[in-house]
C-alpha cells in the first residue's frame, strides 16, 4: 500500500475520509450474513458502538469520516470501560434486534458468541483488505471459515519495568524468568529511592483481566485452560504452576490492594512511580511517556517480553474487531467506515497519536515508527507468539467460571488443586460440543 506523509493525525484522517466518499453503493453489495444478517447495502447515518475511549482519539477519527461524508455520519456511542459491561449491553441490543448498534467494537474473543447467535452481518472477504494484516489477528474475526470481524487494534501484554531503577541497581538487562525478576525487585529494592517500591503487578481482579492473567500464566507454564480437542484442561501441573505463580505473586510481590485495581488503576500506579515491573497492554506507553506532568516515570521505563517459570513466557492475544449487527441499517455505510478505521492510513494516524497496537504488519517494522515506539518489535513478536483465550460460543459463561475460581484461588478463598478442580467441573458442560 502507498504510504502518506507523516502529517497531522487529524488532517489523515480527513484525508482518507475523502478518498472513500468516492466508493459509491458498489462497496455496499455484500452477500447475504452467513447468520441470516440481511445484505450489506442501505446508505445514511450510522452509530459506533465502542468501550470508553481512554486515549481521547477516537472522536477525531470520526470527525476525520464526518468531513467527507455529509449524509453517512457516524455518532459515537461510548460504552462503560469494563468489558464485561460492554459485552452485556451489545448482547442485549441484539437480543432485542435494534437497529439503535450499527458498528460494533468487539473484543476479539466474542466473535464466536456474536456470531453463533446470529447478531452479526457476514462480511464479504473481497471487499476488505486482510493480505496487509498480521495473521493471527485475522483469525479473530472469523468464525467457521466465514469473516464476520475486521482486526481493527490489536494487543498482547509486555512487561512495562522502570530501566533507570534497573540500571542504578547494576541490572543491564530485563529479566527473562520469574526469579529473575524478583532477583531484580530485591536489588532496586535496597536502592536510597526505591525502598518502598512494589515489585509486579497483573491484574488479578475479578474481571475479564483476571482471564487474561489466567491464560498468560498456566500457558507460560506450559499449559492451557482449553485444551487442543477443545475440552478443559485444568487438571495437570502445568495448570497448578500457572495458578500457583499468580498466587504467590499477589501474596509477596504485589501491591497490597491489587485486587482492587483495573487495567487504569494499574496504569495509574505504574505512572506514580510506584512499581518496578507491570504486566500492561500497549496503550498505556504513550500515555506513561508524556511530558505534560502526569507521569513521573517518563523517560525512565523500557518494556520487554513477558517472563515466564524457565525463560520467556506466553502473551494473551488481545485486541478489538469491528463487525456489523445484524439489525442495522444502512450497512454499506457501516462496511465502508470499518474500511476506513482499519485501513493503514487510519491506524498509522491512530499509532501515533494512542500507542494503541496496529493489526497491519507493515507498520511495525517502518523505521519513523520504530523510532517513535521503540516497544513495536518487542509487540509484534508478542503477537505472533500469543495465545488466545478459550473460544466459546458460551464465552460469558466461560469467562465467568474462570474468574470466579481464579479469584478464590488468588484471594486465598480456596486451595489452587481445590479452585482448579471446580473449574474443570464448571467448564466440561459450557464446551461440550
Amino acid at each position: 500500500m502507498r504510504r502518506i506523509p507523516l502529517i497531522g493525525a487529524t488532517a489523515v484522517c480527513a484525508a482518507v475520509a475523502l478518498s472513500l466518499s468516492a466508493c459509491g453503493g458498489d462497496d455496499g453489495g455484500g452477500t447475504a450474513g452467513g447468520a441470516g444478517a440481511a445484505a450489506l447495502d442501505g446508505r445514511g447515518p450510522i452509530t459506533f458502538v465502542t468501550g470508553k475511549d481512554r486515549s481521547g482519539y477516537l472522536q477525531k477519527q470520526v470527525d476525520g469520516w464526518n468531513a467527507g461524508h455529509a449524509k453517512e455520519q457516524v455518532r459515537v456511542i461510548e460504552l462503560p470501560d469494563e468489558p464485561n459491561d460492554q459485552r452485556q449491553q451489545m448482547i442485549q441490543n441484539a437480543t432485542t434486534k435494534s437497529d439503535a448498534y450499527s458498528v460494533l467494537n468487539l473484543d476479539v474473543v466474542w466473535t464466536a458468541e456474536f456470531a453463533a447467535n446470529r447478531w452479526l452481518s457476514e462480511l464479504p472477504k473481497d471487499k476488505v483488505e486482510l493480505s496487509e494484516m498480521l495473521p493471527a489477528t485475522i483469525t479473530t474475526g472469523q468464525y467457521r471459515d466465514r469473516l464476520y470481524a475486521v482486526p481493527s487494534t490489536s494487543d498482547a501484554g509486555m512487561l512495562y519495568y522502570r530501566k533507570d531503577l534497573l540500571d542504578k541497581a547494576g541490572i543491564s538487562a530485563p529479566p527473562k524468568t520469574y526469579d529473575e525478576m524478583w532477583d531484580a525487585c530485591e536489588k532496586v529494592r535496597k536502592l536510597p529511592d526505591a525502598k518502598d517500591i512494589d515489585c509486579f503487578f497483573t491484574e488479578v481482579n475479578k474481571t475479564e483481566s483476571m482471564t487474561i492473567s489466567a491464560v498468560e500464566a498456566i500457558g507460560g507454564a506450559g499449559g492451557a485452560i482449553i485444551g487442543e480437542d477443545g475440552k478443559p484442561a485444568l487438571n495437570t501441573p502445568q495448570a497448578k504452576q500457572g495458578v500457583e505463580f499468580l498466587v504467590d505473586a499477589k501474596k509477596r510481590h504485589m501491591p497490597k490492594e491489587a485486587v482492587t485495581l483495573d487495567t487504569e488503576g494499574g496504569r495509574r500506579y505504574f505512572q506514580s512511580g510506584k512499581l518496578v515491573f507491570q504486566r500492561q497492554w500497549p496503550y498505556q506507553y504513550a500515555l506513561a511517556d508524556s511530558d505534560d506532568g502526569s507521569s513521573k516515570v517518563a523517560g525512565k521505563f523500557a518494556v520487554a517480553p513477558l517472563p515466564g517459570p524457565d525463560g520467556p513466557g506466553v502473551a494473551n492475544l488481545g485486541g478489538h474487531n469491528l463487525a456489523i449487527s445484524a439489525f442495522a441499517e444502512n450497512k454499506a455505510t457501516s462496511l465502508d467506515f470499518i474500511r476506513y478505521l482499519t485501513g493503514e492510513q487510519s491506524q498509522r494516524a491512530n499509532l501515533l497519536a494512542t500507542s494503541q497496537a496496529p493489526t497491519v504488519a507493515a507498520l511495525y517494522d517502518d523505521p519513523e515508527m520504530v523510532k517513535k515506539f521503540p516497544y513495536l518489535p518487542v509487540l509484534k513478536q508478542a503477537i505472533a507468539n500469543a495465545t488466545p483465550r478459550p473460544v466459546a460460543v458460551k464465552y460469558g459463561d466461560v469467562t465467568a467460571a474462570i474468574q470466579g475460581e481464579m479469584y478464590d484461588a488468588v484471594t486465598g478463598k480456596k486451595p489452587v488443586d481445590q479452585a482448579l478442580s471446580d473449574l474443570q467441573a464448571e467448564l466440561q458442560p459450557l464446551t461440550a460440543q
